[in-house]
């Protein structure tokens, strides 16, 4: 699991090489971007008005970081973009206006390990980068404003039994266990479970397999990750 850290410690982290890509569909941003990479000792490997374009641009190389807008041209979703290039291997810092929740909580549930408002300084978004390629996940006030603008997005509204159900299960636990730990019968337990991902669902938190629970899980503070 990745760290979570604040972008005002970012001076803990020594200045080193690392490989970016942006994708942003306006050509100032993106040449704006390119000499921030010469100042800050960057290794820009591709620039792009699009995804699709990324791909192209990059061929066999995975950058550690893509820096990437929320609304594109071409029509397509934050969500998906950061999907694709999550699937690729690199990290997602989201470099946007950023003035629409809706679209920074797609981000941030899609897997972007942090947001920069494009009013930041150069030298905070180099800090959030540095920050991402080491594999931690930065808390700002964007991300905060985004998941506590919306309880649904963390709060599905579990009964106590789901919730001790969800976090014994997710710890690692088979349905028999935790059935045995809470004095139940086994398809009792499953019917939580069932309850419980119905739930996630019904709030645009969809879960599909044990591992997406165990997120879930973490994500609303049933468990601790560092306990993981």
């Amino acid at each position: 699991m990745s760290n979570t850290q604040t972008s005002g410690e970012s001076t803990a982290i020594i200045d080193e090489r690392v490989s970016v890509a942006i994708v942003d569909d306006h050509d100032a941003i993106r040449l704006g971007f390119k000499a921030a990479c010469e100042e800050y000792g960057f290794d820009l490997l591709a620039s792009a008005p699009s995804v699709d374009a990324l791909f192209l641009a990059l061929g066999d190389v995975v950058p550690q970081v893509v820096v990437l807008d929320l609304s594109l041209s071409d029509g397509s979703l934050v969500e998906d973009n950061v999907t694709r290039v999550r699937e690729l291997g690199s990290q997602i810092l989201i470099f946007s206006i950023a003035d629409k929740r809706n679209l920074i909580r797609a981000a941030i549930k899609a897997g972007a390990a942090a947001i920069v408002p494009k009013a930041q300084s150069m030298d905070e978004l180099a800090s959030a980068i540095r920050l991402v390629a080491n594999g931690i996940y930065v808390n700002n006030t964007q991300t905060t404003a985004a998941i506590d603008s919306d309880l649904e997005f963390k709060e599905a509204k579990l009964s106590p039994r789901e919730r001790e159900v969800l976090t014994l299960y997710a710890s690692g636990l088979a349905l028999k266990q935790v059935a045995f730990s809470l004095n139940i019968k086994m398809n009792t337990a499953k019917e939580h479970i069932d309850r419980v991902r119905s739930k996630y669902a019904d709030i645009g938190r969809p879960v599909s397999s044990k591992t997406e629970l165990l997120l879930r899980a973490i994500e609303d503070g049933l468990i601790d990750e560092s306990s993981i």
